[in-house]
This record gives structure tokens, C-alpha cells and sequence, in this order.
């Protein structure tokens, strides 16, 4: 190693930092946060430096710098922009031992401020030994993202109860055995979920207990509709921490690469028409798997939520007295329109946007077809390219002008987005047209018109055109649509 690591504890110890600019501003701010009775020496303060002089946080001083000063302090930091004085405070804090960082000048440095990803009490320091700072900055960003923030409780509630384990554990087998369930079992997602007085006594019960088999949890994820850039912070740790991973068939290549390397993967997707793995068999994997001790997520497109039948299984494991979490995700509707250019609401032209399936029978005999064919408001319908004539024929009988806009979104916010715009009049049509297939989004009303312009990812939106009904015989899909509703308002007068 280039340089030893080592931590500082400055607390009610003096530190002089030369500077008043941004750069000392920085240093000074993340000093006050350890308790360090700081000095700063510059003729010039910025504002935020003045504040914390004004307010008694910081000593200052406007003489030129004299090496004597050193003989007071624990450590000096140099950040002025005068190559000369930061020499001078190197050479004199070198002469007398004591530590000293010339910002930006490795070469006169005794020490170096790392970046730091703070969960305190815990804190990761990353160096590069001064040689790539930025490199160092990138990987705290990185570490910043997968390390969770109830870490920190997390250690402090381990800190309270160290001498209690090693008295009850005193084997060093057993003892990291119960740290591995405290740090990656019920306690640590209480934590997570903002429930430390539930953590308290979960780790009391455990600490009291005869030890017994680990038992596993789920954690319900929503991946998205497929940009791996879409996955929350908290659905990343998630796929960082699994040990088997149940994930749909619509999630993409992309979003499985992030999680941990060695976790298991299993495919239980399914599409219309065709049940790779029943609901029932997901439930059976789900509790199987958890039983046998495991971190198991279950990984859904979207949100889980959301037409996912998160529900479901969260009842499944209530009732099985599995522990749960649940990660929401960004659902297709609001992915999809965005990276379409398409707001799902406006002030002009939509006040509401309803959320919509009807993939079968059961589930469009089930939908206020009167409610959705209302104007001003927008209709985001999953999983219906299969049913795309039938919401046709069925919204303009309703009432839905068959000029409404829409756009079809196939695998949004994906590499390989496909949109296609029209009127309602020519949805089936065009969809055929365009060989529209799953996954894809319908959108439908005013705000769909604004794909067009408002587009800003993948390639142009594709654009419906409506064939000349000059030629004898000839008929435009609008005919249709109108004699579809009149073919089904006559049904239903009937009923």
C-alpha cells in the first residue's frame, strides 16, 4: 500500500485550515462535523465561512501565516490558491510532525482527505493515493448507491449490543453466525423499513432465543419497464444482497447483470396466452425458497403493484408468516409516455390518466367502458395489443371520439423503441399495419398528439395514414369503428 489508512478522531482538537474560498469552505464543513476546533487563516472568507465565524463554529485569522501556529494544532490543511504559502505550510508542518494536506499537490501531502460515504457511525474512506481522485469520487458514488442508509442504525444498535453477544456467544462460530442473521436478516429490514423500536425487539427476541434455523424473506422488486437506469437505489441493494432471484420474463438482460453474481436466477414469466410458470407455482418457489434460509426477490417489470399481482403474493407470504419488503418501481405507463415525450397529463388537454388492462374476457366484461370513454383524461392500457379492435370498437361505441389520439409504445425505454401514433379510428389497423407486438403500451387521448414533438428518445415516431375512401367500394376505418358502436349500442339495448 502507498499510503497507511487511518482515522482521525479530531474531536475538541485544533485543526488550522489556510483558505476562505470553496475549497476551504469544504474542508472546513466536513471538519465541523467531527467536533475539530477549526482556525481558518485568510484575509478574504467566503460567505458561508463568515456564517459559521459570526457564529462562533470557527476561530479566524487574517495575519500572514506564521510557522509558529503549528505548535497548537493536531493537523493543517492548505487551500489557498498561492503555490508559495502552501510550500511554506508543508515545509513548516513537516519540520515539526505534523500532518499536513496541500489540496491538490499529493507531493507536499503527509496526508490525504479521501472520499467518504458516510453512515455513521460506520464510514468508508476510499483513497487513491492521491494519483486519481476523480476514480475515487466515481467509486464512493457507486458504493453510495448500493450501501443503504439504515446502516448506520444498523451499527449502532450492534455497538449497544456487543458485550451482550460476546457473554451470550462466547464460541467465535456461533457469535459470527448470530451477526450474519442480525446484519442480513429481520433487524436489518426493520431498519430498512424505518421501524428501529420493531428492530430493537426483534434483536432482544433473538438474542434471548435458543438458536434455530435461519429463516429466509422476500423482497418484492419493481425492475421497471427495462432501462437498467430506471432501477431504484433501493431495488439495487436488493439484487446486490439476493441469494435467488424469481424474475419475470419482460426483464431485461441489463437489469439482471447488476444483480450479485452467483445468486440464482429463475425465469417464471408470463405471457398472454401462454403460462411459462402459474401464479400458484410462483407462490410454491417464493416459499419454498425462503424456508430453506434464503434472500430471495422477486423481480418484476414495473411496478409490482401495478397490474403484477404483488398483492397476491404478499398474502401468500402473510399467510405463511414469511417476512416481506417490497421495492416499488417506475410502472410502464409513466417509463413508457416519458421516454415517448408523451405527459400523461396537461393542463390543456387532460386532468386525469386511468390505469387500464384488458388482456381477456373476464377482465374487459369487468371495465365502465361509459368512464373510459370519457374526453379529457387519458387512458394508459396494459397488456392490450391482443384486444386492440375491441377497445376500438368498444370506446367509440362509448362515446370516445374516433379522432382521439393515440401511440403505441413497443418496448419502451428500451434500445429498441418502437412508437407508432394515429387516431382511434385507425388503432387496430395500424397496429397491424406496423406488426405491433408485446411488450407494447397503448396511450389514448389528447396527449398522445404530442408525441410527435415532443419526442426525444429512439427514432421518430411512426404515423399512422389513412387510406382515400375515393375508390368505389373503398371504406376508412372510422366507417368501421362507427358501425362497430352502432352494431354494439344496438347489443346493448337489447341486453
Amino acid at each position: 500500500m502507498k499510503l497507511y489508512p487511518l482515522f482521525a478522531d479530531l474531536s475538541q482538537r485544533a485543526v488550522l485550515v489556510l483558505g476562505g474560498g470553496g475549497v476551504a469552505e469544504r474542508k472546513v464543513a466536513g471538519l465541523l462535523a467531527v467536533q475539530a476546533m477549526v482556525t481558518v487563516n485568510a484575509p478574504v472568507l467566503s460567505p458561508q465561512l463568515r456564517r459559521w465565524v459570526d457564529e462562533g463554529l470557527v476561530a479566524h485569522r487574517t495575519e500572514a501565516f506564521q510557522a509558529d501556529w503549528l505548535d497548537a494544532v493536531w493537523l493543517v490543511v492548505a487551500a489557498t490558491s498561492d503555490q508559495a504559502i502552501n510550500r511554506e505550510v508543508a515545509a513548516a508542518a513537516a519540520q515539526r510532525r505534523i500532518f499536513a494536506n496541500v489540496v491538490d499537490d499529493a507531493a507536499l501531502s503527509s496526508f490525504h482527505v479521501p472520499a467518504v460515504v458516510d453512515r455513521s457511525p460506520l464510514t468508508i474512506a476510499i483513497s487513491s493515493g492521491g494519483d486519481a481522485p476523480m476514480l475515487a469520487r466515481l467509486l464512493r458514488e457507486r458504493l453510495e448507491t448500493l450501501l443503504d442508509e439504515s446502516l448506520g442504525a444498523l451499527a449502532t444498535l450492534a455497538a449497544k449490543l456487543r458485550k451482550r453477544i460476546r457473554l451470550r456467544f462466547p464460541a467465535m462460530a456461533a457469535r459470527r453466525g448470530f451477526y450474519e442473521n442480525l446484519f442480513a436478516g429481520p433487524v436489518a429490514a426493520l431498519l430498512r423499513q424505518g421501524r428501529p423500536n420493531a428492530a430493537w425487539a426483534a434483536a432482544e427476541q433473538a438474542l434471548a432465543s435458543t438458536p434455530v434455523a435461519a429463516v429466509g424473506s422476500v423482497v418484492l422488486v419493481g425492475a421497471g419497464p427495462g432501462d437498467p437506469g430506471l432501477l431504484t437505489l433501493r431495488a439495487l441493494r436488493a439484487l446486490n444482497e439476493a441469494d435467488v432471484i424469481l424474475h419475470d420474463r419482460l426483464v431485461g438482460a441489463g437489469v439482471l447483470e447488476l444483480a450479485r453474481r452467483d445468486a440464482e436466477r429463475i425465469e417464471v414469466g408470463k405471457q398472454a396466452g401462454r403460462h411459462h410458470t402459474t401464479q400458484d407455482g410462483i407462490h410454491a418457489l417464493l416459499l419454498a425458497h425462503a424456508r430453506a434460509g434464503k434472500r430471495v426477490v422477486r423481480l418484476k417489470g414495473g411496478d409490482p403493484f401495478v397490474f403484477g399481482r404483488g398483492g397476491e403474493e404478499l398474502e401468500c407470504l402473510r399467510m405463511h408468516g414469511i417476512p416481506y419488503e417490497v421495492v416499488p418501481g417506475i410502472t410502464a405507463a409513466v417509463a413508457c409516455a416519458a421516454y415517448a415525450g408523451i405527459p400523461l397529463t396537461h393542463r390543456e388537454h387532460a386532468q386525469s390518466v386511468r390505469f387500464v388492462t384488458a388482456h381477456c374476457q373476464s377482465s374487459r366484461d369487468t371495465l365502465d367502458w361509459a368512464a373510459l370513454a370519457q374526453e379529457r383524461q387519458t387512458l394508459a392500457v396494459y397488456m392490450g395489443v391482443a384486444e386492440l379492435g375491441m377497445l376500438q370498437a368498444r370506446l367509440i361505441a362509448h362515446g370516445r371520439a374516433a379522432t382521439t389520439p393515440f401511440a403505441l409504445i413497443e418496448n419502451g425505454t428500451r434500445a429498441e423503441q418502437r412508437v407508432v401514433t394515429g387516431t382511434l379510428a385507425q388503432l387496430a389497423d395500424c397496429a397491424l399495419k406496423h406488426a405491433v407486438r408485446s411488450p407494447a403500451l397503448l396511450i389514448l387521448g389528447a396527449v398522445a398528439g404530442l408525441a410527435s414533438s415532443l419526442a426525444w428518445f429512439g427514432e421518430p415516431p411512426l404515423t399512422a395514414t389513412v387510406e382515400p375512401d375515393s375508390a368505389p367500394g373503398a371504406r376508412r376505418p372510422i366507417n368501421d369503428a362507427v358501425e362497430a358502436r352502432s352494431s354494439l349500442l344496438a347489443a346493448i339495448h337489447q341486453a
